[in-house]
């Protein structure tokens, strides 16, 4: 029933996703945080929430527009059930912001795959990445994608390898002729802050180690067919699939390292991580077992709601 819903693309479909994220916030301000509502959190809470949202959206038309998928909306629906598992991203608005800005970058790499205005894609995934990183700094790592999909596309140009770099020389220019004019110094606005921490006791409860266990191990499964059923897509969209692939690595990384763990950092996770879920969907052809894997994936964050 679900997934035959979000089999294809209906204005329904981002009502319900709508509904779900918003869901997702609500549990967020009250289980897991202390914000005590007045004008300018409920302000600031809804610029969070319609910055996630415009997150699924993007995160949708980036598989539309490249076909990374068949027509339909489950990666969207997948990203709201994320939500719902780990409500915590809605808490730091700094990473949701990030993580919107890593996805308009991550559409300009993908878009390489046209041939055209190579150039101009390559300096804006440069600058978005660049100015992702003033807000969350290990979001920098999805700098590195830039080269893995030129290696994909094969691209072997030097001036397509030293653009990304003049995208992000020109977020640390304004950077620093902002700190200047307005902090008069030099490095206020510049994000360099390149620690990293390994504490994973935040992770120790129920919701955590569930959230992971589901997401490392549906992930694992449905990463070994989207790997496997590369080769079995056209030829000029196999570098695509590639770099989301690639991105997932990226993103969990990031989770990894993150200094500061609270759960926003597996927002990063998420987009990339619905379309290698949506993709292995689309390879089941028995539709109570496709329907089975999208409600177990539901139920859990309803499990962990109750507990």
């Amino acid at each position: 029933m679900i997934t035959s819903i979000f089999s294809k693309s209906k204005p329904i479909n981002f009502l319900i996703v709508f509904s779900l994220s918003l869901l997702a916030l609500l549990i967020a301000t009250n289980k897991y945080s202390n914000i005590v509502l007045n004008t300018t959190s409920v302000f600031k809470l809804i610029a969070v929430f319609a910055c996630c949202f415009l997150s699924i959206l993007l995160v949708d038309f980036i598989v539309t527009k490249n076909s990374l998928s068949q027509k339909g909306n489950t990666e969207v629906l997948l990203f709201s059930i994320f939500l719902l598992t780990v409500p915590q991203v809605f808490l730091k608005w700094e990473v949701v912001l990030s993580n919107f800005l890593v996805l308009l970058a991550l559409r300009r790499i993908i878009s390489l795959r046209t041939q055209k205005e190579h150039i101009k894609k390559l300096f804006d995934a440069g600058f978005l990445i660049g100015l992702a990183s003033l807000f969350y700094f290990w979001s920098l790592l999805f700098f590195l994608l830039i080269f893995i999909a030129l290696l994909f596309y094969s691209e072997s140009e030097i001036k397509k390898w030293i653009t990304p770099f003049l995208g992000l020389l020109a977020i640390i220019i304004l950077s620093i002729s902002t700190s200047i004019i307005i902090k008069d110094d030099f490095f206020s606005y510049l994000n360099i802050n390149p620690k990293v921490g390994f504490n994973f006791t935040v992770y120790n409860s129920i919701q955590f180690i569930v959230a992971i266990t589901v997401l490392l191990s549906f992930g694992l499964w449905s990463s070994l067919f989207y790997l496997k059923d590369i080769n079995k897509k056209k030829k000029t969209f196999r570098p695509s699939y590639k770099v989301i692939f690639m991105a997932c690595v990226v993103a969990s990384l990031i989770v990894i390292i993150s200094p500061k763990k609270n759960g926003s950092e597996f927002l990063f996770l998420f987009g990339p991580l619905t379309i290698i879920f949506s993709n292995y969907i689309e390879t089941i052809e028995e539709k109570w077992f496709k329907t089975l894997f999208v409600v177990l994936l539901l139920i859990v964050p309803v499990v962990l709601l109750m507990l």
